[in-house]
């Protein structure tokens, strides 16, 4: 089964915290699926911590490293649906929606994800 990355689990891959980053590094060899609305989260996070030019770098890297899914009509309905009957941020809807879509399992650590109903198969990074 492939793997979908959301932004909590690319943050923590950036800031080298384990058990995550390990995992997700493993992840990335093999191309995950990540939404593009997951790798803004990680773009302004970057960009607040360490400037345009490194969130540039790392958006740059992701493209390379993950399949970066559109936000279509369909997926944001979807998200916006998982958001409207679950309570989470949009941007982990997005992760959710993006995962089923691909028949992924979640790579998180967010509770917002894991300590709730399962929506998705999920792999906790904590």
């Amino acid at each position: 089964m492939s793997v979908c990355l959301d932004a909590w689990a690319v943050l923590r891959w950036l800031e080298g915290a384990e058990p995550a980053a390990s995992r997700v590094e493993s992840a990335l060899l093999e191309r995950p699926v990540m939404s593009w609305i997951n790798a803004g989260e990680v773009y302004y996070v970057v960009h607040r911590a360490a400037g345009a030019e490194r969130a540039g770098l790392v958006l740059r890297d992701l493209r390379a490293r993950a399949a970066l899914d559109g936000a279509s009509p369909a997926r944001i309905v979807e998200a916006a649906t998982i958001k409207a009957l679950h309570p989470m941020a949009l941007g982990d809807a997005f992760a959710v929606a993006t995962a089923i879509a691909h028949g992924a399992v979640l790579l998180t650590g967010d509770p917002e994800i894991l300590d709730r109903e399962r929506l998705c198969p999920t792999e906790d990074l904590r």
